[in-house]
């Protein structure tokens, strides 16, 4: 009897001690899993940083080609269906998804402000686009028994003389320039037509044409950015003459001699935007139709007119990207350096420049925001500078001054540009503004892209 209750007490000691034996074990089985997955985690990780870096030197911007990015999605994809519910492994999988997000590029909420330019230019645009249909019908109708009904076939030179069609008006749709220009024997052309439908050769070479182009290139500058786009004209011509010619472009002529009737320009229209005829009256021998209407409809829109004399390096890129995006050439002309715009070349740069700002704030983005100015002295004393006031009194300091001649700061401002739906079109872009000897700051490299 004694024995059995001796024996009875010790089961429950024997059970428990299995119990703490058998605990024993599992937690060891489970502490060489969590080891596993712990290293698994650290392996993962590594390709996900990676990832995370090459996310932050983008600053925003979207890359063709990741490096580290389908690497990083694998491995991180694999370890989350392993281990699901494990802690560490759902941390990794959130950094994981706020990098991905990251790459596909930084999204801002799209001010109707910053879209303002193109409702104010399409208004101005149906304006210029009713003056030049109206203008257009007019010198139909000025002409309708002077114009060859269709210009294709064109009238055959065996049986039609200069003198039957010297006057006679035609209008040639699709007019391709500068595809089709070519100097010839006679002149400098751009041809229309074909051998089997026979040939025109509108002369390019004279103010009839010169005048209404520069005219149209104005408009391009002033009004509609997107007329760059345009590759066929419709132009009406006279007939003044014929010319046999190679329409081909080149000095190396491998084509054959073909007749064709020499055009002299009235009129370049392109429907739907402007048309443009010469007139002796304007310097440049050409105007459009409702060019005298363009400065004062543009004079509404303005919000800056004027660059003030104590201007910020942000605030001038601001104002600089006013003017473009509202066309205040005037005012684009003041944000730039004066030593950048001396002669006559640097003023063809000016413009050349500007007509490529215009198309990119058309066809990429619509806007752009700017960071903070770091600006540095580049040449002459720096007054500013703590540590040379530390050490410097103010008569040193005046000395060095008168020594070290012109004072030339340089400012960086990088801006982040935005598409319609408001996102950031690659990494934040540079921008050079100088300033002398105190003075106003102005843009430096006036070409480079938002």
């Amino acid at each position: 009897m004694a024995s059995f209750k001796r024996t009875a007490r010790l089961l429950p000691m024997a059970a428990l001690a299995l119990g703490l034996l058998l605990a024993g074990g599992t937690s060891a089985a489970d502490a060489a899993d969590a080891q596993a997955v712990k290293r698994r985690v650290t392996q993962v990780e590594y390709h996900v940083r990676e990832f995370e870096k090459e996310v932050a030197q983008q600053r925003g911007g979207v890359k063709m080609v990741w490096r580290s990015r389908q690497t990083a999605l694998e491995r991180v994809q694999q370890l989350k269906k392993e281990f699901p519910d494990d802690p560490d492994v759902e941390k990794l999988f959130q950094r994981t998804r706020v990098a991905l997000m990251k790459s596909m590029g930084e999204y801002t909420e799209v001010s109707p402000e910053w879209t303002l330019y193109k409702r104010n230019e399409d208004d101005l645009r149906k304006v210029i686009a009713g003056e030049g249909e109206k203008r257009w019908e007019e010198l139909l109708a000025e002409r309708k028994d002077k114009i060859i009904g269709k210009a294709f076939p064109a009238p055959d030179p065996d049986s039609v003389s200069v003198d039957d069609l010297k006057g006679s008006c035609v209008i040639l749709e699709d007019v391709q320039y500068p595809q089709h220009q070519f100097y010839g024997a006679t002149g400098e052309y751009v041809y229309a037509g074909k051998p089997s439908a026979g040939y025109y050769f509108v002369n390019i070479g004279g103010r009839d044409w010169l005048g209404p182009y520069e005219a149209v290139k104005r408009f391009r500058r002033s009004v509609d950015p997107t007329l760059a786009d345009v590759q066929g004209w419709t132009l009406l011509g006279e007939v003044v003459n014929i010319t046999a010619e190679i329409p081909q472009a080149g000095d190396d002529k491998t084509g054959s001699f073909q007749y064709g009737w020499v055009i002299r320009p009235i009129a370049l229209y392109v429907p739907g935007h402007v048309l443009a005829v010469r007139d002796d009256r304007k310097e440049a021998s050409g105007t459009y139709a409702g060019e005298e209407k363009v400065a004062a409809i543009k004079d509404g829109w303005f919000t800056v007119r004027e660059v003030p004399a104590d201007v910020t390096p942000e605030r001038l890129m601001e104002i600089f990207m006013t003017a473009l995006k509202e066309k205040n050439y005037s005012l684009y002309e003041d944000c730039i350096d004066p030593e950048r715009r001396k002669t006559e070349l640097a003023e063809d740069l000016l413009r050349y420049h500007w007509d490529r700002h215009q198309e990119r704030f058309h066809g990429q983005y619509i806007h752009a925001s700017f960071g903070k100015a770091k600006i540095t002295v580049v040449k002459g004393f720096d007054q500013g500078s703590d540590l040379m006031n530390f050490f410097l009194d103010e008569k040193q300091k005046a000395t060095l001054a008168k020594r070290g001649g012109e004072k030339l700061e340089e400012a960086i401002v990088e801006s982040r540009a935005y598409d319609n739906d408001g996102k950031q079109l690659g990494s934040p872009h540079p921008h050079k503004l100088i300033r002398r000897n105190g003075g106003r700051w102005y843009v430096e490299d006036y070409a480079a892209r938002f």
